[in-house]
């Protein structure tokens, strides 16, 4: 968790934020997220100071200024968005309990060091792509019994696709065009042909219409928190933006956030497809993560994993980053 200080995560989109509260696990340690009637989002941590009942397992409570509080499940006490409480029997509220997260709000994005120093700036690019792209909605939400590290090195594996995935798109051949390393930063081009899916895969899932005989993909990488996928074909433009959590040593947490801009009325019927389309692929990258043996030293090197070394190398050198 150390290694990973200084870099921003996207805890979550706005409209993810329900009438209840969220729990939000970063960096070993857990927060309790919520949003009020004017839409100021607030986090705390989510033991409760009196005899640590979990906030995120209360409830809000609207206040007249339209501002709210958590109140916890055990002895309905009310925490405002500073960590204070009004203690049974008095009316004077107590000094901050509970130390607020600091929390970087850009429109609908809600990012978070954790409390700790930025090593990295928050990417324009998802401001940009919500101001150009129509938002479809959120995808592939999980949390993963597996490492931080290998999620980053499944998530850059462009050759899994193969094997994990292998009935969902029928890859026949991966051809890395180009990777273009620019530190934390890097691009992928990727060409990978395909079978041609039947009637049946399509009335099956008919997201797959919008996918080529041959997959052109541009993977753009941001380590060690997103990954996009730039997607473009004669129906729509697409942004895929994977999003990486470190809730813990051994747990981690990854959505997706899906951006459309139809060149067709039919791409707008897709939609739907398109979101449960990438929730199989996550949930099949999360079943092969919950099954491997992380510590297994790597005899053998494929072509390809050019991904790979750029993850390991970002991972060794990031800690003694400035």
């Amino acid at each position: 968790m150390q290694q990973l200080q200084g870099a921003p995560w996207l805890l979550a989109h706005r409209s993810m934020l329900k009438q209840q509260p969220m729990k939000i696990s970063l960096l070993g340690n857990d927060y309790v997220l919520w949003q009020d009637r004017h839409g100021k989002i607030s986090a705390l941590p989510n033991a409760c100071p009196h005899m640590g009942a979990m906030l995120s397992e209360g409830w809000c409570v609207n206040k007249s200024d339209g501002s709210s509080a958590i109140a916890c499940p055990f002895h309905a006490l009310e925490f405002n968005h500073l960590g204070c409480t009004v203690l049974p029997g008095s009316n004077k509220q107590t000094k901050s309990l509970l130390k607020p997260l600091e929390l970087i709000i850009q429109g609908d994005f809600i990012w978070s060091y954790g409390g700790y120093e930025p090593k990295i700036a928050v990417p324009s690019i998802m401001n940009e792509i919500a101001a150009e792209y129509e938002f479809i909605g959120v995808t592939g939400e999980r949390s993963i019994a597996t490492d931080f590290l290998s999620l980053l090195l499944n998530m850059h594996d462009y050759n899994h696709q193969n094997g994990t995935h292998r009935e969902l798109f029928e890859i026949e051949e991966v051809q890395v065009k180009q990777f273009i390393d620019e530190g934390l930063h890097s691009h992928a081009y990727l060409s990978q042909p395909r079978k041609q899916p039947t009637w049946r895969d399509i009335l099956k899932n008919p997201a797959q219409l919008a996918l080529p005989k041959v997959l052109e993909a541009h993977l753009e990488n941001f380590f060690p928190f997103m990954g996009l996928l730039h997607g473009e074909n004669k129906l729509l433009s697409l942004k895929e933006c994977h999003f990486y959590v470190p809730e813990a040593e051994h747990r981690s947490r990854v959505f997706v956030l899906m951006y459309m801009k139809a060149h067709s009325v039919s791409a707008h019927l897709l939609k739907g497809n398109l979101l449960k389309l990438i929730d199989v692929v996550v949930d099949q990258d999360a079943k092969i993560l919950s099954k491997i043996y992380a510590n297994t030293p790597q005899r053998i090197k494929l072509h390809n994993e050019v991904g790979m070394d750029w993850v390991r190398r970002n991972a060794r050198e990031f800690s003694s980053s400035r």
